[in-house]
């Protein structure tokens, strides 16, 4: 008997059974980092969450018969901006690439190490993919598509070489959703929103970019509407693409619908609570008045914000942490054990005292790891992350496990969520090789350094890089100004 999921949905805002639109075919649509720089400990979190999802629909529904997407956007402003600062001397398209496939590199190794599943650890020579990681780069077919379809159904138009979609227009069509609903804002919100992107060839403050023109140092495509200049995306048409791509397209002869509309409707799209606008609200805006439906997708799952040391996490304030940084001091499993502590719609509170207590039980359960069981979930453990992703219960279902003694279905479950991927030789040796590096104190040793060198204070500055120096620890100053830091060997 297959078990009842049940998830918050943010398009109902309650918790409902998860009922797939074909059981054999169930399909997740995440939204991926940016690639120009390293992902924060914040971009870590839906990554963490979704691949735990993805193998508790696994599970339920089969190895087979779920289909996981989330992408890479490797065209954005970002991007450029970072091409132009650090390889100024190649011709600039050439310079993107570079920076997008060294950060994509860098993402995956950082994940990686995270626990998550990987596209190669569940595709299979001759068989459909089941996890794809696409590039918003290799779907401008698409998107022109997409784009040009909006045109022809009036929700679109062309201005000044730019092309925007018209959320009045939008009104006009009988079977889409109002704009706005989905994100449940006002008028007075949405226009707020909106006037971040002022510009004088809008028909209407909240419309917003589906293409625009490149400049000489930007990456371009032939453009849709019969633009006869090259031109870009726009972010939120990238997502609309990719998706439809993927999960609607290529399922077109494989699904069993009874009701013909669904199919160009996919179960489940997830992504941080900062997302739902304007990005997902625009997604379903793009998709739901290209292909005339009601719902993009019927499931939305948002995960909640990661703040450190009760505070928002910022640059200014110190407290900036890439997971690449956080690598460096603490195991990927402590990480996302820490993670998942706390139930995903929930804010985060990253806390050294809550790595440390994350590392002692695992360091406990790694003492288990050469117990012989395959992975595998336990009926309590499924029943707690069925409860919209309960990871909390689920935790608390473990420890029972192993209060009872029962060491094979604790390494089972274990195993089965991502943990005890080393031997217990090798994680006790991994933390035997010295004294921990605090990536947290070091990022904020490092600010008060660069603000000691703007007010030309050399002697703390100096001090300060002996400080660190003492910890084991080595900095190294770029001629752009920007400063990096690393483990002495």
């Amino acid at each position: 008997m297959t078990p009842t999921l049940r998830f918050h949905n943010t398009l109902t805002r309650s918790k409902d059974d998860f009922v797939p639109i074909d059981p054999r075919n169930v399909r997740l649509y995440v939204c991926g980092p940016t690639v120009y720089d390293y992902a924060h400990i914040g971009n870590a979190r839906p990554i963490i969450v979704f691949d735990v999802l993805f193998r508790l629909l696994r599970h339920v529904y089969g190895e087979g018969a779920v289909t996981y997407v989330r992408n890479i956007t490797d065209v954005d402003d970002k991007i450029n901006a970072r091409a132009v600062r650090d390889y100024p001397d190649l011709p600039h398209n050439d310079a993107i690439r570079v920076v997008t496939r060294k950060t994509e590199e860098q993402f995956h190794a950082d994940i990686r190490a995270l626990g998550v599943l990987m596209p190669d650890d569940v595709n299979e020579p001759g068989q459909p993919p089941r996890f794809v990681e696409p590039r918003a780069t290799e779907h401008i077919e698409e998107m022109r598509m997409i784009i040009d379809r909006l045109i022809a159904r009036g929700v679109a138009y062309v201005a000044e070489e730019h092309v925007l979609f018209s959320v009045g227009a939008m009104r006009n069509l009988p079977n889409v959703p109002k704009y706005g609903a989905f994100s449940k804002r006002s008028l007075d919100d949405l226009l707020s929103g909106a006037r971040v992107d002022v510009a004088p060839y809008k028909h209407d403050p909240m419309d917003f970019v589906l293409w625009k023109p490149s400049g000489p140092q930007d990456p371009a495509w032939p453009s849709p509407g019969g633009i006869k200049t090259p031109g870009r995306p726009g972010w939120h048409i990238e997502c609309s693409a990719m998706a439809w791509k993927h999960l609607v397209q290529a399922f077109e002869t494989r699904l069993t619908c009874k009701d013909p509309s669904e199919r160009e409707t996919f179960d489940i799209h997830g992504g941080g609570i900062d997302l739902v606008f304007p990005h997902h609200e625009n997604e379903i805006a793009q998709s739901c008045c290209a292909f005339d439906m009601q719902r993009m997708a019927n499931v939305w799952m948002h995960n909640g914000f990661l703040q450190v040391e009760s505070e928002k996490m910022s640059k200014s304030l110190g407290n900036f942490f890439t997971i690449h940084d956080l690598l460096k001091d603490w195991p990927g499993e402590v990480l996302r054990f820490n993670m998942l502590r706390t139930h995903y719609r929930q804010p985060i509170d990253w806390t050294v005292k809550g790595l440390e207590e994350s590392e002692k039980i695992l360091d406990r359960w790694y003492a288990l790891a050469g117990a012989s069981a395959s992975a595998a979930f336990s009926d309590a453990v499924i029943e707690a992350l069925g409860d919209d992703l309960n990871t909390p219960k689920m935790l608390a279902e473990l420890h029972a496990l192993d209060s009872s003694g029962a060491s094979t279905e604790l390494v089972a479950n274990l195993r089965a969520l991502g943990f005890l991927s080393d031997s217990a030789e090798a994680w006790h040796a991994r933390k035997q090789r010295g004294a921990k590096i605090d990536a947290m104190r070091i990022e904020a040793l490092l600010v008060a350094r660069k603000e000691a060198r703007a007010s030309k204070n050399w002697a703390e500055s100096d001090r300060i890089r002996d400080e660190l120096a003492a910890s084991g620890v080595v900095v190294k100053d770029s001629k752009d100004g920007t400063t990096t830091w690393e483990v002495a060997r």
